[in-house]
């Protein structure tokens, strides 16, 4: 089983206003999720990076999924409320580890958690090292 980074945005803000006395949403799923990775050991297995930015501005909050030689997800517009992180997190973590567990990384669109769902979902192919064409 290998390890999985799951990148996550902190600057995505729904509702676009930069108010310095809140926190943007990235930023509190951020530290949701690295809160309930702490409390549940089983996702262990998943390295959890805080981003700057994964230039989805428009299509707030966005989160990424990467592993060697697995599928890349990036998911962005994902509805985040301050009632709904705490959920949205457990299913974000609940991804990664189905994601951790998949020999490739294809996860099928119908185990997503219905969270996570949204209309903006890329999955990009894995890099592989091509032995044929190596310099």
């Amino acid at each position: 089983m290998s390890k999985a980074t799951l990148f996550v945005c902190q600057s995505c803000r729904a509702d676009h206003e930069h108010d310095t006395d809140r926190p943007a949403e990235g930023k509190r799923l951020f530290d949701q999720i690295q809160t309930l990775q702490q409390e549940e050991t089983a996702h262990a297995d998943v390295d959890i990076q805080a981003v700057g930015c994964l230039w989805t501005c428009d299509h707030p909050c966005a989160i990424a999924l990467s592993s060697t030689h697995k599928l890349i997800y990036l998911i962005a517009k994902i509805a985040t409320s301050e009632a709904t992180i705490p959920a949205i997190a457990d299913a974000i973590l609940h991804l990664s580890q189905r994601y951790v567990d998949s020999k490739d990384g294809n996860l099928p669109w119908k185990q997503f958690p219905e969270v996570l769902q949204t209309n903006i979902v890329a999955q990009i192919p894995a890099i592989v090292a091509d032995k044929d064409h190596q310099d």
